[in-house]
C-alpha cells in the first residue's frame, strides 16, 4: 500500500517527470476507477468525472500497481490548473501501468516474484494569495527495489495572467536567488543534520558535509500575512543533503532585503519582508 508522507515537493531525485504516453489495458485510466472529492474510490469502482471546485482523489489499484493521486479544492476550483492536474494525473497512471506490467511479463519470464508496483502524489496548498495559488506535492513511488523513493513537486498558478510559473520564474536568475539565500539556508541545514546526525556538522566541499545549492532543490513560496510572498521553502529530498536514513530536509527562510533585490521587477508587488 502507499505510504506517502503528509508534509508541505517537484523531486529530482524521481524519474516521475518524464511521462510516457502508452496506456495500459483495461481499469488502468484515471477515468476507469476514479472519482472526486469525498474519498479515496473502490479498486472497481464505476467510472466519474472530476467535480468542478471541489478537492479530488483517485485511487486505483489491481494486480500490478497502486496509484494514489489527489488535489486539493483551490487548485480544482481553477479550471486551467485543474485541467493541467487532470493530464498530469493521466500521463503519470499511463506510465506507471506501462512499466509495472512490463515489469511483471518480465518477472514470470525469469521465474522471479513479483511485487505490485506504487506511485502516490499528493497536492497541498502552501498559500492562496489573491494573485497566486502556491501548491506542492509529496511523490511517492515504489518499483520493487530495495527501499521505495520520494521526493517533491511544486508550482505557482498565476491567476492574473491564467498560467503556471516556477517560484524562480519570479527572480532575476537562479544564481540569483541563490546567492541570496544559500549561506543562511545551509547554516540552518548544519544545525537540523547535526540534530539527526548526534554530533556537528565540519562543512566541507564533499557530501554529506557540502553546502548544497538550495535553487537545485524544491523551492516553495508561502505566506505567512496571505497576501503577499514573505517566506521561501526549500525542500531537500533523500540524498540530497545526506543519508538515505537522516530523511528530508525542509528549511524556511524570511524574505529579506537580498531577497528582495533578486526578484523580478514586475513581482516585486506580490513580495515583502517576512519575519
Amino acid at each position: 500500500m502507499i505510504k506517502a508522507r503528509a508534509i508541505v515537493t517537484a523531486g529530482p531525485v524521481l524519474s516521475l517527470a518524464l511521462f510516457a504516453a502508452a496506456c495500459g489495458g483495461a481499469g488502468d485510466a484515471p477515468s476507469q476507477g476514479a472519482s472526486a472529492a469525498s474519498g479515496a474510490v473502490p479498486t472497481h469502482a464505476a467510472p466519474s468525472s472530476p467535480i468542478p471546485g471541489e478537492a479530488r482523489k483517485v485511487k486505483i489499484a489491481n494486480d500490478f500497481f497502486e496509484f494514489d493521486y489527489s488535489y486539493p479544492a483551490a487548485a480544482a476550483g481553477i479550471p486551467g490548473l485543474k485541467n493541467w492536474l487532470e493530464a498530469d494525473m493521466r500521463q503519470q497512471q499511463s506510465r506507471l501501468a506501462k512499466e509495472a506490467r512490463a515489469a511483471a511479463k518480465e518477472a514470470k519470464t525469469d521465474n522471479f516474484p513479483f511485487r505490485p508496483w506504487a506511485i502516490g502524489v499528493e497536492w497541498k496548498v502552501v498559500t492562496d494569495l489573491p494573485g497566486w495559488l502556491s501548491l506542492s506535492a509529496t511523490i511517492f513511488e515504489d518499483s520493487g527495489g530495495a527501499h521505495p523513493n520520494h521526493g517533491y513537486r511544486a508550482l505557482l498558478w498565476d491567476k492574473a495572467a491564467g498560467q503556471q510559473r516556477k517560484a524562480e520564474d519570479l527572480f532575476t536568475g537562479k544564481a540569483a536567488l541563490s546567492a541570496a539565500i544559500r549561506e543562511p539556508f545551509c547554516a540552518m541545514l548544519d544545525k537540523e543534520r547535526a540534530k539527526r546526525r548526534g554530533e556537528p556538522v565540519v562543512r566541507s566541499g564533499e557530501w554529506p558535509n557540502n553546502c548544497i545549492d538550495p535553487v537545485a532543490s524544491t523551492l516553495i513560496l508561502g505566506s505567512s500575512d496571505r497576501a503577499h510572498f514573505n517566506r521561501i521553502g526549500i525542500l531537500v529530498g533523500p540524498y540530497e543533503a545526506g543519508a538515505y536514513a537522516e530523511g528530508d530536509y525542509e528549511i524556511t527562510l524570511p524574505v529579506d532585503a537580498r531577497v528582495m533585490a533578486a526578484v523580478r521587477p514586475e513581482y516585486r508587488d506580490s513580495f515583502a519582508l517576512g519575519k
